[in-house]
C-alpha cells in the first residue's frame, strides 16, 4: 500500500468522504532528475533579496537533516522526506507550486509521490497551488476544522480579517481534518501541528524533529501571525477572535524550537541565517511569538485611538 493511501486508511477514521480531485486541463509537465542538486543556503540567500517575489524561482537547499526548502524566493515551501513517505508543506501559489515541485524532482525525489500535504494559513499566496497539488500527486491535505470548509469550496472564512479581499483559489476537496495538539505520524516522522489563528481562524503552526546523522533539531514552522486585515475590520471589534490569537500565540511561544522557519521567509530573517550557512541562531519561538503580540498590542491601541 502506498504512504498516500496508507496516510488515509490512519488518518481518515471519522471523516466525511472527500470529492476526488478531478483532472486538470493542462498540467506542466514534470521531469525528475535524480542528481542531486541541493544548494547550499548561503547560495539561495544569494539568489533571493528580502520579501522578495512570490513567484521568482530559487534553488532548493537542505535545511536541516531531511528537511528541505522546496520554495520560491518569495514563499518558503518545505520538504520532508522519512523513511517511507514524504510530506510537503504549503505549495505556494497556483504558479509557484510548480516550482516547488520542480525543486522535489532536482533533490532526488520524485514529487508525483508526496503522500501528504501540510499547510501554515489558507490565503492564496500559500496555499493557492493546493488543488494543482493534489491533482499532481493525489494526496489529502489535513487541515484544522476551521480551514477545512476553505479548502473544500476554495473561499474565504468570513471571519478572517482579510475576507473579500483576494479572488476565491481553486477548491482542494481531498481533505482530512486533524485535531491541533495531537502529533501525526507519516513516513515515520511525528508532525505536530498547533492551532496559532490570528492571520486566519484556521492556521497551524508545525513541530517536528529532523536528524543529520546524529545530530537532531526541533524545527518549528510558524504561522505568519501578522495582525492585518482589510480597511473596515477591526479587531477590537472581535475580542473573541482576539482571545483565540494571544491563546495561538502563547502555545507558539512554549514550544521547543531549535529551527525556526515562516511562510514569509524575510519574516523571521531566513535570508539573513541562510547567508551564513547554518540556520542556526536567528530568533526562537519566544522572540517571534513576542514580537507578533507587541504588533498585535499596536494595532488594538491604534485601532483604539481611531474610535
Amino acid at each position: 500500500m502506498s504512504a498516500k493511501f496508507l496516510a488515509l486508511a490512519l488518518l481518515a477514521s471519522g471523516a466525511d468522504a472527500a470529492a476526488q480531485p478531478q483532472p486538470a486541463a493542462e498540467q506542466p509537465q514534470m521531469t525528475i532528475d535524480t542528481e542531486d542538486r541541493v544548494a547550499r543556503p548561503d547560495q539561495w540567500a544569494r539568489a533571493c533579496k528580502d520579501w522578495d517575489d512570490w513567484d521568482k524561482p530559487a534553488p532548493p537547499f537542505r535545511v536541516h537533516g531531511n528537511t528541505f526548502y522546496v520554495g520560491t524566493c518569495g514563499i518558503t515551501v518545505l520538504f520532508v522526506a522519512g523513511e517511507n513517505g514524504t510530506v510537503m508543506i504549503d505549495t505556494g501559489t497556483e504558479t509557484g507550486v510548480w516550482h516547488a515541485l520542480r525543486n522535489v524532482g532536482r533533490i532526488g525525489y520524485d514529487p508525483q509521490h508526496i503522500g501528504l500535504l501540510l499547510y501554515s494559513h489558507e490565503h492564496f499566496d500559500h496555499v493557492g497551488g493546493m488543488a494543482a497539488a493534489q491533482i499532481y500527486t493525489m494526496a489529502p491535505v489535513l487541515a484544522s476544522p476551521e480551514a477545512d470548509a476553505v479548502f473544500r469550496t476554495g473561499k474565504d472564512d468570513p471571519r478572517d480579517p482579510q475576507a473579500g479581499m483576494h479572488d476565491p483559489m481553486r477548491p482542494a476537496p481531498h481533505v482530512i481534518p486533524v485535531e491541533p495538539g495531537r502529533p501525526v505520524t507519516f513516513g515515520g516522522i511525528a508532525f505536530t501541528p498547533v492551532a496559532t489563528p490570528g492571520h486566519t481562524p484556521g492556521a497551524l503552526s508545525w513541530q517536528w524533529e529532523s536528524c543529520e546523522k546524529e545530530v537532531c533539531k526541533t524545527i518549528v514552522y510558524a504561522d505568519s501571525l501578522s495582525a492585518i486585515s482589510r480597511d473596515d475590520y477591526r479587531f477590537s471589534d472581535h475580542p473573541e477572535y482576539v482571545a483565540e490569537f494571544r491563546a495561538g500565540l502563547e502555545r507558539l511561544r512554549s514550544l521547543k524550537c531549535d529551527i525556526l522557519l515562516t511562510p514569509h521567509p524575510s519574516a523571521s530573517d531566513m535570508i539573513a541565517r541562510a547567508a551564513t550557512g547554518s540556520f542556526e541562531g536567528g530568533p526562537t519561538c519566544a522572540e517571534y511569538a513576542a514580537s507578533k503580540i507587541k504588533a498585535l498590542d499596536e494595532r488594538l491601541a491604534k485601532e483604539a485611538v481611531a474610535k
